[in-house]
């Protein structure tokens, strides 16, 4: 390896440290992403109280972004250096390329963390569904009964009333009609 490495000039090794041991790095990170390890510890731990549901946000600057950058600088610099490119153009490209690496890093955990739901159930969503009766509901609003409903993409057992002139008993197929300020559901009998 030293045959190798001792007729660069200094500028051809800065490049290939940095693409090695920044590739190494991203390597490791890369494989502790996908074995569940937690490398936040890598970023720092602070304890903030929060007011309001801001989210993380666009996070340019990170240590993951960090290290895609010089992975990618230092990879693309030895691209430029092999194609015989002078040194001011292979520093301003690979630092260009490397710039882009950390947007495209910082955008791609900003949507990604954008897909990710609450799980919070907003009753009004359940309004016009459709669904089975579990517990015997009494007629007239008499008595409290449970519903299965699929509410959100999840499948939901909600407490019901409802306004037949019959109690609904369990496998009746039901539609929600009206959602009560108290989170009780409205329904009324679809197969009459």
């Amino acid at each position: 390896m030293e045959e190798w490495f001792e007729p660069l000039s200094l500028f051809e090794k800065i490049y290939w440290a940095v693409a090695g041991i920044s590739s190494v790095i991203f390597i490791v990170l890369l494989v502790l992403t996908f074995l569940g390890g937690d490398s936040d510890t890598l970023e720092g731990d602070v304890d903030v109280e929060i007011e309001g549901d801001t989210g993380i946000g666009f996070q340019f600057l990170s240590f993951k972004n960090l290290i895609g950058f010089l992975t990618i600088f230092g990879w693309s610099g030895i691209a430029c250096l092999e194609g015989g490119l002078s040194k001011g153009l292979t520093v301003l490209i690979s630092v260009i390329c490397g710039l882009l690496m950390m947007l495209a890093m910082a955008g791609l955990f900003y949507y990604l963390g954008k897909l990710q739901s609450s799980g919070t159930l907003i009753l009004k969503n359940a309004l016009n569904q459709t669904g089975e009766v579990y517990l015997t509901l009494g007629a007239n609003r008499s008595k409290i009964g449970k519903v299965s409903i699929t509410v959100q993409g999840s499948l939901r057992e909600l407490d019901a009333l409802t306004d037949e002139d019959k109690d609904l008993v369990m496998g009746n197929v039901i539609r929600v009609k009206e959602v009560t300020d108290n989170g009780i559901l409205i329904v009324e009998l679809l197969n009459k």
